[in-house]
């Protein structure tokens, strides 16, 4: 029969049988007897240690470092002894607008307006005719002549946003339209100047800004970089013509958009006559250079299209020109890609030279109605139309290029 004694705090097993004798199990025996006590003397060591910490009670309960109260998300319920949430520190939104107390507000409000209209007087080759005097300039309001604040020509820096149509319905990847529409862009930005402001826009489903107004021609030629692959087949030029002279409404100063489009819209919120008030009233000139109208005429000519398709290509190119033409702008329809060099130097010129004329309307009235303008080139003696002549005497024949007109303020409640 066998006996297995297990000594507390050792980790050997000693073990005998009974009978055994010898100076082997003796000294094993010793050497154990001498770890027990070993053991209990340092057992007897630590006991007063034991039961100081026993008599001061958990960790927990001892005094800690003061730490600095976290702060808490809105909405959370402080607990308690916590301090009341302090009132945030919100910051004020910076405007263009200085803020003003209520102490500082004046006591006193101003009831007018003026309408600035800009015209172009070109010849019968399109160019500029310069040096026409103030008082040969007549502005009519819904036939009734107004009195001119002032007029005169100006040469400045231009803001423009490049609008450009950019859908599977005509800018497939490496078509024709594709490689046309691409082909304009970048040769009008090349003829800006540095001073220029310049925002690029490309619409199909809907309007994306690539940059907003800018100087720099880097970042610009990087917007111009995304306009690669089309996305949409569907090309709405209401609602991205709308939406950017609505953006462009508030900028002061000389402000256009340069229209690249096949003039199509497929699929637009609003309708061409909401789009054209819109227009109208934003009072920012509209330059439009119609797409796709070689592709048209050689489509048309093989007979590959219908009378349905004839008609609505036909209906597009009206709608930029009635865009341009009530806007003070210009339309412009190549068929040949060495056409484009004189459209974007008459673009550049026609929107740096112009005539400026400012009036007070003498129709006061706030009653959101639109109101029809006719500039005019007369003889203050005789009131008939100014006769301008070239060398040798012979008359020249010119074009006034000027908004149709505006929409009234209404009477604000």
């Amino acid at each position: 029969m066998g006996v297995t004694i297990s000594l507390s705090g050792t980790s050997d097993i000693m073990s005998w049988r009974t009978g055994r004798s010898g100076n082997t199990t003796m000294a094993h025996c010793k050497l154990y007897l001498l770890k027990a006590v070993a053991l209990l003397g340092t057992m007897a060591l630590l006991a007063p240690a034991v039961a100081t910490l026993q008599a001061q009670g958990p960790i927990g309960d001892q005094p800690r470092r003061p730490r600095p109260d976290a702060p808490r998300r809105p909405g959370t319920i402080p607990g308690p002894g916590a301090p009341p949430d302090a009132p945030a520190d919100i910051p004020r939104v910076q405007t263009r607008a200085p803020q003003r107390t209520p102490e500082e507000q004046p006591l006193f409000t101003a009831d007018t307006n003026v309408v600035t209209v800009d015209i172009a007087v070109l010849d019968n080759k399109g160019q500029f005719i310069p040096n026409i005097p103030s008082g040969n300039f007549q502005i009519l309001e819904d036939g009734v002549p107004q009195k001119i604040i002032s007029v005169g020509p100006t040469q400045s820096p231009a803001t423009v946003a490049l609008l450009i149509e950019f859908s599977n319905r005509w800018q497939s990847y490496w078509s024709e339209t594709w490689y046309q529409t691409l082909t304009a862009t970048y040769g009008f930005v090349q003829t800006l100047r540095p001073e220029d402001w310049v925002a690029v826009i490309a619409y199909d489903l809907r309007p994306e800004i690539l940059a907003d107004f800018t100087q720099d021609r880097r970042e610009i030629n990087n917007a111009l970089q995304r306009l690669r692959i089309a996305a949409y087949s569907e090309s709405n030029l209401f609602d991205a013509l709308a939406d950017t002279v609505q953006r462009m409404e508030e900028i002061e100063g000389r402000k256009a958009v340069v229209l690249l489009s096949s003039g199509e819209d497929t699929f637009s919120r609003l309708n061409f006559s909401q789009a054209r008030r819109i227009v109208q009233e934003a009072g920012v000139t509209v330059h439009a250079i119609g797409l796709g109208q070689m592709l048209k005429e050689m489509l048309d000519s093989y007979g590959y299209v219908g009378g349905a398709t004839r008609i609505g290509w036909l209906q597009a190119d009206n709608q930029l020109r009635t865009f341009t033409r009530e806007t003070g702008g210009f339309s412009f329809f190549p068929r040949f890609y060495g056409e484009f060099p004189t459209i974007f130097q008459s673009l550049n010129y026609l929107m740096r030279n112009q005539y400026t004329a400012v009036y007070q309307p003498s129709n006061t009235k706030r009653d959101g109605t639109f109101r029809k303008i006719t500039v005019r080139l007369v003889d203050p003696n005789t009131n008939k139309e100014l006769r301008i002549t070239g060398k040798k005497n012979k008359r020249i024949k010119y074009d006034i290029v000027a908004r149709k007109g505006y929409t009234a303020p209404r009477e604000v409640e």
